[in-house]
C-alpha cells in the first residue's frame, strides 16, 4: 500500500497538533512530514519536500492560504490542496474554483469528517498512481506512441538527413506543426540501473515518455518520439530568452517523474536553433549534456548552452569515433578514463595495411583535433603553441609507445585546464551574484527569479552551481545577509526595527521579526537591547 505525505499549514499551532492527533494518519495511508505556521514557510516545504497534500488555512502572515495555493497549484499541478476556514471565509474560498481545490473543510476541525476525506483522497491518489504504473496501460502505449511515419521523420532530421528541398512536403504530408520560430531538441535518458521492482525497464522508460509529453508537450508545442533507448523532445517557443523557463520546467520535471514512478531521469538541452534542419547539430549537443550528468549529478536537467558555452558541434561530425570519445573522456572523466581512451583511439587506428600516407593523415588530424578542442574552451597550452610545422614533423618521427605517451599528456594537460577553467568561471559566476546581493539587498523585490534573469541562467542550473559552491540556497544567503546588515544596525543605530527592516528589503516588519528571531532566536529589539546591557 502506497503512503503519502501531508504537509500541515496554520499559524496556529494548537490547531496543527490538535488534527495530527486526532487522525490516525498511519491507518489511512498517510503520514504527516512537518508542518508550517505561514505561506512563505510553507512553499519552501512545499519546494524541498514536494508532499502529495498539502492541508492549509486561509488567513495567515506574509502569504494567505489562496496565494499559497495558486503558488502550488502552478508549480506543483499534481500536489492535492485542502482548505480549512472559518465559517466566514467560506463562500469566499468555494469562489476559487480555478484553483482545482480537493475540498473545503470548516474550522472547527471535526475528526470524522477529515477522516472521511483522507479516506476519498487515498482512493483517488491510488487511481492516479495505478494509471502511471500499471504495466498493461504502459505497455499498450510503448505499442502505439506515436504514429510510425512521423516517428521515422523525426528519426530522420534528427540524424540530419533531411534535404531543405523535402522537408515542406515531408510536414505536409505527414501533418506536422513545427512553426518555431525557435526550436531545441532534449534528450531524456533514463537510468536503466536504478530500476523499481518488478518493474521492468522499457515499461519504465516508455512512462517516462508518456509522462514527457504530458507535462511537456502542450506547453512547448513538443514532439516526442523514441530514439535509442532514450526519449527525445523536439521543443519549439516564441523566444531565445524562454530557454531559461525551459530548463527550470525540465528540472522540475525530473523530480516529478522520480517522485512518482521511482524512475532516475537526466534532460540534456541542446543548442537553440531556428533551422528545422539544424535539429540534428541541437540533438548531438543535448547528448553531450546528458553526458556531463556524471559531473552535475543525475535527477535533473542540464543545458548545454550554460555548461559548455563554447563547445559547438560541427555539422557531420560523428560522435561515435574512438577520436570524438576520447574528447568526452577528456571533459568528463580522469586520468585512467583518459589513458584507456587513447590507447583506444591508436589502436583503432593501427593496422597492417596502413600506408605512410594514411598515418600522416591520421596524425595531422588528430594535431588539428587538439587545437581546435583548446580553441573553443579557450584553454591555451603550450606545447600545442608550438610551430605547427615543426610539431607535426616531430609527431611523425614518434615511435609508438612515445606518441602514446605524449598523447595522454596532452589529454591529461587538456583536462586539468578545462577543469580548472571551469571551477574558476563556477567562482566568477559565484561571485557575481554575491555581489549582486551586496548592491541590491535592500530591495524587497529582490529573488531567485530576478538574479537569474540577470545572470541569463536557468533557476535550477543556478540553484546548483551557488549551492556546491558556497554551501547555501540563494535564499539562504541573501537572508543571511540581510540579517546581518540588520543586526549591525541594530548595534550601531538608534533607528527603530522597522525602519532597519526597510533598509535591508523588508516591507513587512512583522515578518522582519520572524526572520531575524529565527536566525538569532532572538526579536530585534530584545537583541539590541541584550547587546547594550553587557556593554555596561
Amino acid at each position: 500500500m502506497d503512503t503519502y505525505t501531508v504537509l500541515l499549514v496554520d499559524d496556529e499551532e494548537d490547531v496543527i497538533q490538535v488534527i495530527m492527533k486526532k487522525i490516525n494518519w498511519e491507518g489511512l495511508g498517510f503520514s504527516v512530514i512537518g508542518y508550517a505556521n505561514n505561506g512563505v514557510k510553507a512553499l519552501e516545504m512545499v519546494e524541498e519536500f514536494q508532499p502529495d497534500v498539502v492541508m492549509t488555512d486561509i488567513n495567515m502572515p506574509y502569504m494567505d492560504g489562496m496565494e499559497l495555493a495558486g503558488h502550488i497549484k502552478t508549480d506543483y499541478p499534481a500536489t492535492k490542496i485542502l482548505l480549512f476556514t472559518g465559517f466566514d471565509e467560506f463562500e469566499y474560498a468555494k469562489e476559487a474554483v480555478h484553483l482545482e481545490v480537493e475540498e473545503y473543510i470548516l474550522k472547527p476541525v471535526n475528526s470524522i469528517e477529515l477522516t472521511n476525506v483522507f479516506t476519498q483522497l487515498k482512493i483517488k491518489l491510488d487511481q492516479e498512481i495505478s494509471e502511471k504504473r500499471n504495466a498493461e496501460t504502459l505497455k499498450k502505449y510503448y505499442m502505439e506512441s506515436l504514429p510510425l511515419l512521423q516517428a521515422n521523420f523525426y528519426t530522420t532530421l534528427i540524424e540530419g538527413r533531411i534535404h531543405e528541398e523535402e522537408l515542406e512536403k515531408y510536414l505536409s504530408d505527414y501533418q506536422i506543426s513545427l512553426t518555431g520560430p525557435f526550436f531545441c531538441c532534449l534528450v531524456i535518458h533514463t537510468s536503466s540501473s536504478q530500476v523499481p521492482e518488478d518493474m521492468n525497464p522499457l515499461l519504465l522508460s516508455a512512462s517516462v515518455e508518456k509522462q514527457a509529453k504530458e507535462y511537456l508537450g502542450k506547453k512547448w508545442k513538443a514532439k516526442c518520439f523514441s530514439y535509442l533507448g532514450k526519449t527525445i523532445l523536439l521543443a519549439q517557443f516564441s523566444k531565445e530568452t524562454e530557454i531559461s523557463e525551459l530548463t527550470d520546467e525540465c528540472d522540475r520535471f525530473c523530480r516529478y517523474v522520480h517522485r512518482i514512478i521511482g524512475a532516475n531521469v537526466t534532460v540534456g538541452i541542446g543548442q537553440i536553433c531556428e533551422n528545422i534542419l539544424d535539429l540534428s547539430q541541437s540533438y548531438s549537443s543535448a547528448r553531450d549534456a546528458v553526458s556531463y550528468r556524471v559531473l552535475y549529478g543525475a535527477s535533473k536537467a542540464i543545458n548545454i548552452q550554460e555548461i559548455a558555452p563554447y563547445e559547438k558541434n560541427k555539422p557531420g561530425s560523428s560522435h561515435e569515433t574512438e577520436l570524438s570519445y576520447l574528447f568526452k573522456m577528456i571533459r568528463l572523466k580522469e586520468k585512467p578514463e583518459i589513458m584507456e581512451a587513447v590507447h583506444t583511439y591508436l589502436d583503432s587506428i593501427s593496422f597492417k595495411e596502413k600506408s605512410l600516407q594514411q598515418h600522416h593523415l591520421d596524425i595531422m588530424e588528430l594535431l588539428s583535433e587538439f587545437c581546435r578542442f583548446a580553441a573553443n574552451n579557450d584553454l591555451v597550452l603550450e606545447e600545442l603553441s608550438k610551430d605547427m610545422g615543426q610539431l607535426y614533423g616531430e609527431m611523425l618521427d614518434m615511435e609508438p609507445h612515445i606518441l602514446e605517451q605524449w598523447v595522454v599528456n596532452i589529454s591529461v594537460s587538456l583536462h586539468e585546464k578545462l577543469l580548472n577553467e571551469r571551477n574558476k568561471s563556477r567562482k566568477s559566476f559565484v561571485e557575481k551574484a554575491k555581489d549582486y546581493v551586496h548592491n541590491n539587498y535592500v530591495n524587497e523585490e529582490l529573488s531567485l527569479d530576478s538574479i537569474c534573469e540577470v545572470l541569463g541562467v536557468s533557476n535550477s542550473y543556478f540553484s546548483t552551481i551557488f549551492k556546491k559552491e558556497t554551501g547555501k540556497s540563494f535564499i539562504g544567503y541573501l537572508t543571511d545577509y540581510r540579517m546581518d546588515r540588520a543586526s549591525r544596525l541594530l548595534l550601531e543605530t538608534n533607528e527603530k526595527s522597522y525602519i532597519i527592516g526597510k533598509k535591508v528589503g523588508y516591507t513587512d516588519p512583522n515578518y522582519f521579526s520572524y526572520v531575524f528571531k529565527r536566525r538569532f532566536g532572538v526579536s530585534p529589539s530584545k537583541y539590541r537591547t541584550e547587546y547594550q546591557e553587557s556593554e555596561k
